[in-house]
């Protein structure tokens, strides 16, 4: 464990260094801006550092009782032979978040980036290999969907780690369910499967930093993270006046070219550049388009779609339902803070969330009865940050893995109890024992 918790702090030194680069890449091959691919980069430094520690703390772990006449020890095994499937919008660091808390506990992966990001993958991947990563390890195979299929039905997959859309997750689980010849133990399925985030806006917060908090974690990376803001649930007091302050926020977000560190850039690529639009047909045959609302008007440059606010959808409406993925913000009211939290948990989702309000009472009764992974009080609902705000959600936002947590590593291991008799007499092992 030593060896491999080092391998993962040498890992991370290295990418200190060459910072820049890979965040270079991530600006090309994904387009983020700067600030939000240094933030990437800076994430997955941070995963391995924290679960080399872990690696270490986990190794040294003990039952919480010795019985009397034995020495009794609690070791964690790795599983096996897994398989990481990362998105494309954290490229960088969730793929290394989760093939290294794999490979710390002893286990060996096989890669497939998404065919979005192969680069980073390939990058990263040489970097541990430079660092004394042993050969076989981590095998990096790049391929579509249909070669992730057949790696979860592989006998030999011992477990799958998957971060990405709801759909796909769920069709993972089933199939990794579903016992094949040859296999002799049933796959553990570690997923992060996305989120349609509520922030709760009250009369009696800050109307001004409500409003940067909630563009922030709409907009950020152009809508593109699981734990984005895609519905802001305000008091329907002050709904036109937060309204104004958003749409405000939002037309003054400078959109183009992530090189040269705009605050907003293009969406992936063509299928979601056609998906996003549709929606935002949608939800302006439903309701009224306040800001954005149609491309950029950039020409050839890229897939880029102004940040779009809608106001006048009702929460059971699909647009405010299911996850968007996109720049696409809708504004509802509530009656009274009973009603925001209705509205807040009425999806099937429950990964981040976030409240603004001066009331402690309120505070409280979010803490208990909004039900996400990761709740946010009178901050933005997104940039979890390693060991300070574990990541994973509720209900169909996947398992609760809780990456960047003191559980996480749990999950790529089994736990062994170990019980040796001891001689009476001397205290020490049994003879023959």
């Amino acid at each position: 464990m030593a060896e491999r918790a080092e391998l993962l702090h040498r890992t991370a030194s290295t990418l200190r260094e060459r910072k820049m680069w890979f965040s270079a890449w991530l600006v090309l091959e994904t387009g983020k801006n700067w600030a939000e691919a240094d933030a990437d980069t800076a994430e997955t430094i941070d995963f391995l550092e924290y679960y080399a520690r872990e690696a270490v703390r986990l190794a040294s772990a003990q039952p919480s009782i010795q019985f009397p006449g034995e020495h009794n020890r609690l070791v964690y095994v790795p599983l096996g032979v897994g398989a990481v499937i990362p998105p494309w919008n954290f490229p960088l660091a969730i793929m290394a978040g989760m093939t290294c808390a794999a490979i710390v506990t002893g286990n060996t992966v096989v890669l497939k980036p998404s065919p979005l990001a192969p680069t980073i993958a390939q990058q990263f991947v040489s970097l541990l290999r430079e660092c004394g990563l042993p050969e076989g390890v981590v095998t990096l195979a790049q391929g579509e969907a249909a070669f992730g299929d057949a790696l979860i039905q592989n006998p030999e997959i011992r477990f799958i780690a998957f971060t990405g859309s709801r759909k796909v997750g769920l069709d993972i689980h089933q199939k990794a369910a579903k016992i094949v010849p040859g296999q002799h133990f049933i796959k553990r399925t570690i997923l992060e499967l996305g989120g349609k985030d509520a922030i709760i806006v009250e009369a009696d917060s800050d109307l001004d930093i409500a409003a940067d908090g909630v563009v922030a974690s709409a907009f950020g990376f152009n809508g593109q993270k699981c734990s984005a803001c895609s519905r802001v649930i305000v008091s329907e007091s002050i709904h036109d006046r937060f309204v104004a302050k958003l749409t405000e926020r939002t037309e003054a977000l400078a959109q183009g070219d992530p090189a040269t560190n705009n605050a907003t850039g293009p969406v992936i690529g063509n299928d979601s550049y056609q998906r996003v639009l549709k929606d935002i047909e949608e939800a302006r045959s439903l309701g009224k388009i306040v800001a954005g609302g149609s491309p950029a008007g950039l020409g050839s440059e890229g897939y880029f779609i102004r940040p779009t606010i809608v106001t006048g959808l009702k929460p059971e409406s699909r647009i405010c339902q299911e996850e968007i993925f996109g720049p696409l913000l809708a504004v509802l009211p509530s009656r009274d803070f009973d009603d925001a939290l209705a509205i807040a948990n009425g999806t099937e989702y429950g990964l981040t969330g976030a409240v603004y309000t001066s009331s402690e009472e309120k505070l409280a009764r979010a803490s208990s009865e909004f039900h996400v992974g990761n709740l946010y009080l009178n901050r933005k609902c997104t940039g979890a940050m390693v060991g300070a705000h574990p990541f994973g959600g509720f209900k169909m936002s996947g398992t609760d893995s809780k990456a960047g947590g003191p559980d996480y590593l749990l999950l790529f291991t089994q736990a062994k109890s170990i019980a040796r008799k001891l001689d009476p007499t001397t205290n020490s092992p049994a003879a023959g024992e």
